[in-house]
């Protein structure tokens, strides 16, 4: 099989450490030596032709992979037969691509007509031969890199839209931007937000969902919950970019006329607070599906600003819509119906997690329903036209609940859960039990197959201390417990695991579940072959597992993170696997990561180049010599302002940002200065916090950091009272404690 690599990820990085962006200048490719078939140019590809029709019968052509699902259902099912379970082990790998970023990579592939498409780190666009790996267009949106400071979790992009010649992507400063599918340009583009206002506080907006393409619309939500956003969706004509429609997820300013009478009806249990002032939260920032057969758009909204709803809403109201399931008329945005998993959430337990329509038998009865494995630990089965409560049951282990109660559909809340007065160490954590790493279903097995996630984190109010902040987070909650709650309780549980299971939605049980990695796991495909691919996240396998037993039947190494969902597609009667990779492994943000398009194909005999040796940097801080106040006041800051990308005590943990421990600009306050105040890095992610940091601010920062790392530099292991088990995923995972919750 033919094929074309780009060797390397590029030179040495700068030493700076105190970026947040990668560098983005690609390594120039190796000499080649071409074969006869790679001197032909390869076929001119199709220009995304994807119609309604094609979507609605997406069945009917197994070999595409047209929209982010793969069909409209969202069920992430190949009917492609050639790779089964006898010869998976003969699976090896085809081509690869690199891409010319360091960072982590989330991004589903499309497959049509011959041609991969993918979405990279900073909302790139690559278009490949299907067959050679040959890129056609790469597509940069060019996103300020100041704008970074608004983006929660990462500066990924998770996938893209085709639609009658064009490819869609949001981007991290919140646009929708349409690309022509032949050439890589750009056919238009609209900011998602009121372009006037985009300096306004309450508009720090951001994309990284898949957008979804209905009816000829456009349909995308936008992130931005953490800092001060009110939440919607919008639908844009998909040939001319102009807003359709928009459903907000939770009221305005009660003293302004509302958009419906459902945010009327919702600012009735937002009680006596001022929410509107910082937002409110509710993003939808991934989760959304179709639904042809009832005609209705459904999506999942995120959480409250700011998290801890004594800070939002003092009366301890529902606060509609947040963490709830809505439907909304394809055609026009009107409200169908919602489904509100966590009334009154106080733990960031959105419900964007993704989700599926299926047919189940019911109690004997044909169903069609929508399943979503929510982040807050319970498994939901919604009838999809009513919306109705049909079946709910944690999927894993919890212990801020004990159930739902089918007659309300409100879950059983345990009163100490809501931290109110004393510190909760919360299982599902912030992290969830099921984060924006997407589903399969297989209507062979009948099982959700569930990147699944155990995880613990310390939920501490910090609600006598917490004021609305213009720059960093609003959440009103101790990001320092992460340290404090653990050094204190040292037998406390913190696991953070991934594996995936097998859960069967009709007798709601687990039927079976891989062995866990650390951190997060990766998103899934099942095929009709009664395969399931999946990657196992920062533990660098991709692999595929028997359907219906979860025996591991085949698996490779990727040399990076595994992430992303796999597709499969059919081209020149071969069945092809395809997964976008990408996320540091080897324990150092500057470290290569080796993000990548692969492609597997039976036979494949293709070796990918071995690794560049790495060697991080040593921790060699200067001197502690503040006072315990002014370190005490840095950390204070450091929560507020740092920890976002760099995590908590400085130490990154997913190396998705720099290590400031490691960082030279420790040595000179003047150097610090010149990156967080002057914005000397903003080019590269790294804005300028001078609107809400002072000199004797970053002083305090600085000396919060240096503390920090001489503590670590003395006790090197177990690092702040993690435990051994830990110490590796602290090191090389994916998310850690640098990211407390998935990324947005």
């Amino acid at each position: 099989m033919t094929r074309i690599q780009v060797w390397g990820l590029g030179a040495l990085l700068s030493l700076l450490l105190a970026g947040c962006d990668r560098a983005e200048t690609p390594a120039p490719a190796a000499p080649e030596t071409a074969t006869p078939a790679q001197a032909v140019a390869p076929t001119a590809p199709a220009a995304a032709n994807v119609t309604a029709e094609r979507l609605l019968n997406a069945g009917a052509e197994p070999g595409q992979w047209m929209t982010y699902g793969g069909a409209y259902e969202e069920q992430r099912y190949s009917r492609l037969t050639q790779i089964n379970k006898e010869n998976v082990k003969s699976l090896g790998l085809v081509w690869f691509a690199d891409y010319d970023t360091n960072l982590q990579q989330t991004g589903s592939p499309l497959y049509v007509d011959g041609v991969i498409y993918v979405s990279t780190a900073w909302s790139k666009v690559y278009a490949f031969d299907a067959k050679t790996g040959k890129e056609l267009w790469k597509f940069n949106p060019k996103v300020p890199g100041e704008w970074a400071v608004k983006v929660c979790c990462g500066l990924v992009n998770r996938g893209i839209a085709a639609w009658n010649g064009k490819i869609y992507v949001g981007t991290l400063d919140a646009r929708l931007i349409a690309i022509d599918a032949k050439t890589g340009k750009e056919a238009w583009s609209t900011h998602t937000f009121d372009e006037t206002k985009k300096t306004d506080a309450l508009y720090r907006y951001s994309i990284t969902m898949a957008p979804r393409v209905v009816k000829g619309k456009v349909i995308i939500g936008n992130s931005g919950g953490e800092f001060g956003v009110r939440g919607y969706v919008s639908a844009y004509d998909a040939e001319t970019g102009a807003l359709a429609w928009r459903f907000y997820t939770v009221p305005g300013n009660p003293a302004e006329p509302f958009e419906n009478e459902q945010m009327k009806m919702a600012a009735a249990t937002w009680g006596e607070g001022e929410w509107w002032k910082v937002g409110g939260g509710g993003t939808v920032w991934d989760s959304a599906v179709y639904d042809s057969v009832n005609d209705l758009v459904m999506f999942g909204t995120g959480n409250g600003t700011p998290w801890n709803q004594l800070a939002r809403d003092p009366s301890g109201g529902d606060n509609l819509f947040l963490a709830s399931i809505i439907a909304v008329k394809a055609d026009t945005g009107e409200y169908a119906w919602h489904y509100q998993t966590t009334p009154a959430d106080t733990w960031d337990y959105d419900a964007t997690s993704p989700m599926l329509i299926a047919n189940l038998n019911l109690d004997g009865q044909e169903r069609r329903v929508v399943i979503q494995p929510c982040k807050n630990g319970f498994l939901y089965v919604l009838d999809a036209a009513s919306g109705k409560l049909l079946a709910a049951k944690n999927f894993t282990e919890m212990n801020w609940a004990d159930g739902v109660d089918m007659e309300t559909g409100r879950p059983r809340v345990k009163p100490e859960a809501r931290y109110k007065d004393t510190p909760f160490n919360l299982l599902p954590g912030v992290q969830g039990a099921h984060g924006w790493h997407a589903n399969a279903y297989s209507p062979d097995t009948n099982l959700v197959y569930i990147p699944t996630q155990h995880a613990y984190f310390p939920m501490v109010s910090a609600i006598d201390t917490y004021k609305q902040s213009d720059v960093g987070y609003n959440l009103a909650i101790d990001f320092g417990a992460q340290v404090t709650y653990y050094r204190d309780k040292p037998d406390a549980p913190r696991t953070f695991e991934g594996y995936l299971q097998a859960w069967d939605p009709v007798a709601m049980k687990e039927v079976w579940h891989s062995e866990s990695n650390q951190g997060p796991t990766g998103g899934a495909l099942a095929t009709a072959t009664g395969l399931i691919f999946q990657g196992s996240g920062s533990g660098q396998e991709f692999r595929a597992f028997d359907a219906a037993t979860g025996e591991k039947l085949w698996s490779t190494q990727a040399q990076t993170a595994v992430l992303a969902p796999p597709i499969s597609f059919e081209l020149e009667g071969q069945q092809y696997v395809a997964v976008s990779v990408g996320g540091a492994v080897q324990g150092g943000y500057y470290a290569p990561n080796y993000s990548r398009m692969l492609v597997f194909g039976l036979n494949g005999a293709l070796q990918l180049p071995a690794i560049t040796p790495y060697v991080p940097p040593q921790l060699n801080p200067p001197p502690a010599t503040a006072s315990a106040e002014v370190v005490a006041a840095g950390s204070g800051h450091y929560s507020q302002y740092c920890a976002a990308c760099h995590g908590e005590n400085g130490q990154t943990r997913g190396a998705t940002f720099p290590n400031l421990m490691l960082s030279q600009m420790l040595h000179s306050q003047e150097g610090f200065d010149t990156v967080v105040l002057q914005g000397a890095l903003s080019e590269r992610g790294m804005a300028s916090f001078a609107e809400a940091l002072k000199p004797e601010d970053t002083a305090a920062i600085r000396a919060f950091i240096i503390a920090r790392a001489n503590e670590a530099k003395n006790n090197p292991a177990p690092a702040f009272g993690a435990p051994p088990a830990q110490e590796q995923q602290q090191e090389d995972g994916e998310e850690g404690a640098q990211q407390p919750h998935e990324e947005r």
